[in-house]
């Protein structure tokens, strides 16, 4: 399980080492790391973007099917298919891409915690051998040992002469943005507030600002969706920022970088698409987008029909059940006309006897 998390870090850790090498800047490279990981699922976001929208329009329909049938579940279920095929619409678009973020704050806080091993790629031997350096200099762990290859990059970093060309693929890691060191978490500033400087107060207001931006973006996606609008989901417009605050308070000021930039894209990207995509369905109300959907529809009601038939011609085409021998007797009697035995029949008339039958009942 570690080795996968590894591999998935890596593509994310060449991007980060990609940035800090052109800008020498770690916030500046976690920035512009988020803009380049928006843009490559942009294109996959566009469509489950156009299907939520298109869905929020179709909220009349929805609300009228579950309302006609809300004592029949089975068939309010197959109308709400009839419906979102016609429409070409697809409920679990928006569903996967949602979660995609999840990995992606994994992966980066694994970057951010353990930098000599994911963002430097250094293996675990490579890693002993530094600590060993750097404890024969004077190095020591304080603090969490969650956090202890933070410690030693910053270590390295302020005695770069005596480790430069030490080690293959080691970097000189400067943790330094705009006067805040991002390695640092910003729960352990209390003790120094109100004091401490700009390097206290600026920890301590980046969570903040996280939530802040968090709140602004659920904001947007609500207004942008009024089928979202009810208590569940304004519970969950606030529970974000709340979560954010605490997260932000209990790990490296590095991922508060992540999320600001991330709600900060995030905001500017619903802003366009969701002007850009209304103005395109509009123009697929027109007949000629209207006949697409058609065709599309009359494609899925013949697949729907194929498939019925299928399963007709194979209900059809099932043995009765039973032993082979009831099997033959049912064929014989079949082929007899009879369908019971001769204890059982008078005359023509099978059944005829029962269980108080007595020829003599109707003789005087």
């Amino acid at each position: 399980m570690s080795q996968l998390g590894y591999y998935i870090c890596v593509p994310f850790a060449w991007l980060m080492r990609l940035f800090y090498s052109v800008t020498q800047s770690y916030g500046l490279a976690i920035i512009l790391f988020t803009l380049v990981v928006k843009l490559v699922l942009l294109p996959f976001q566009l469509k489950s973007k156009k299907s939520m929208l298109r869905m929020n329009r179709m909220q009349g329909k929805i609300k009228d099917i579950q309302t006609r049938y809300a004592n029949n579940k089975q068939r309010q279920q197959e109308e709400m298919a009839e419906l979102y095929a016609k429409e070409g619409i697809n409920p679990m678009s928006g569903c996967l891409w949602s979660l995609i973020p999840f990995p992606i704050l994994i992966a980066l806080y694994n970057i951010i915690r353990q930098p000599l091993r994911y963002f430097m790629m250094m293996s675990m031997e490579t890693v002993d051998k530094i600590r060993e350096a750097a404890t024969g200099m004077g190095w020591e762990l304080t603090g969490n040992k969650a956090y202890e290859q933070i410690g030693l990059a910053k270590f390295i970093h302020e005695n770069w002469t005596a480790f430069d060309g030490q080690y293959k693929g080691l970097i000189d890691l400067d943790y330094n943005f705009l006067g805040l060191d991002l390695s640092d978490i910003a729960n352990t500033k209390f003790s120094i507030f109100p004091g401490g400087g700009w390097a206290a107060w600026g920890l301590l207001l980046l969570p903040l600002i996280a939530a802040g931006t968090q709140l602004v973006l659920s904001v947007i996606s609500m207004k942008a969706s009024p089928s979202a609008d009810n208590g569940s989901s304004k519970g969950m417009m606030y529970l974000m920022p709340i979560m954010t605050v605490v997260w932000g308070m209990m790990f490296p000021a590095a991922l508060c970088i992540y999320w600001i930039a991330n709600a900060g894209f995030q905001v500017v990207q619903e802003l366009i698409l969701n002007k850009r995509i209304n103005a395109i369905l509009d123009r697929e109300e027109t007949d000629k987008e209207r006949e697409k959907r058609e065709k599309r529809y009359a494609k899925y009601q013949q697949q729907k029909e194929l498939m019925a038939q299928q399963q007709e011609r194979y209900n059809g085409g099932k043995q009765p059940q039973g032993s082979k021998k009831k099997q033959q007797q049912h064929k014989e009697q079949n082929r007899s006309g009879q369908s019971t035995n001769e204890n059982g029949r008078v005359g023509q008339r099978p059944y005829a006897r029962g269980r108080s039958f007595s020829e003599d009942h109707y003789k005087e």
